[in-house]
């Protein structure tokens, strides 16, 4: 299958990696002036992994659009729509999208598939999403996990779930592409929140932001028509280790670097993505105290330790 990924950061090479080691025809492509594109253009490696010969690194977008059965992307979530302008001058038709990237675009609320499909006409480019945890550090060393591919296209994510898995990533079908979107979004602002915990020193409470973290994504989940159960699958609960707990977390050492005063450089999409669920709680009327707590840390300069503080205040009520 002739495969083209865009983007080359972390998860993007990771991706082109991973389906050139199974057996597939991949083509990376990047931004001509990013850093990243650059390094591997020149030495065919980065940070976290190498690439074998066979993999074409280009910056040549139409070239990337053209020859891809299949066109997988993994670029900042609020980049999306801006990105796909681009991508949608080409012809799309009979070519399948599958997003890897876990985020909601912050200005508006809406999924990631949802912008797609501002763009294309469903019925002949159809949309996937690509979720779960993993970290690149570890696929590179033959340590394996489970993921799931979502799509309103029953047909497109079996075909894609059939040609992804193998021993390295085992891939579940999955049934609800509001619930592994929202889920696997809402994972990184629970990152954060633990993140932020670690540099507190109260680490000992990632359990307790487990289980109530879980619980108010799946209200949002709900509310926004999906499955709740979703929230207790791989996109949420299922990537709470490589979120909340990894060295490798983007988002949890952004939340740990905050509230030690120390500037983080890296992406974190939890950051944006709290602005975006802080908006649909309000408009879906749902109650999402840790959301609420990370997004006042963010954008409302609320102290975190006092912004954590207030949850332990609210009024008693039962678990379930």
């Amino acid at each position: 299958m002739n495969i083209s990924v865009l983007g080359c950061g972390r998860w993007g090479s990771c991706i082109a990696w991973y389906l050139d080691k199974i057996g597939h025809n991949v083509l990376s492509c990047g931004l001509a002036d990013a850093p990243e594109f650059i390094e591997l253009k020149n030495t065919h490696k980065n940070d976290y992994l190498a690439f074998p010969p066979s993999i074409e690194v280009s910056s040549d977008l139409e070239k990337a659009v053209n020859r891809a059965e299949v066109i997988v992307i993994s670029i900042s979530s609020q980049y999306l729509r801006s990105y796909f302008s681009e991508i949608s001058k080409y012809d799309l038709d009979n070519k399948i999208i599958v997003l890897c990237m876990k985020g909601v675009e912050a200005a508006t609320g809406k999924r990631l598939s949802e912008i797609v499909g501002e763009f294309v006409d469903e019925d002949k480019t159809p949309i996937a999403v690509w979720v779960g945890p993993g970290h690149p550090q570890d696929y590179v060393r033959g340590i394996p996990n489970c993921m799931v591919i979502d799509s309103n296209n029953r047909e497109i994510k079996e075909k894609l779930v059939s040609e992804f898995t193998s021993e390295l990533i085992r891939f579940y079908l999955g049934t609800d592409l509001i619930g592994s979107e929202i889920g696997a979004a809402a994972k990184n602002v629970i990152g954060i929140a633990a993140g932020m915990l670690d540099g507190l020193n109260y680490t000992s409470l990632k359990g307790a932001l487990m289980a109530r973290g879980t619980r108010e994504i799946a209200r949002l989940i709900k509310a926004l028509c999906g499955n709740e159960m979703s929230a207790y699958g791989l996109c949420h609960l299922g990537d709470y280790e490589a979120t909340l707990f990894s060295k490798w977390s983007h988002n949890r050492k952004f939340g740990e670097d905050l509230v030690k005063g120390i500037k983080y450089d890296k992406l974190a999409e939890g950051v944006m993505t709290s602005k975006a669920l802080y908006k649909l709680g309000i408009e879906k009327s749902v109650d999402m105290p840790i959301v609420n707590s990370v997004y006042s840390v963010l954008f409302k300069n609320v102290d975190a330790k006092e912004a954590l503080g207030k949850l332990f205040i609210r009024s008693v009520k039962k678990e379930f």
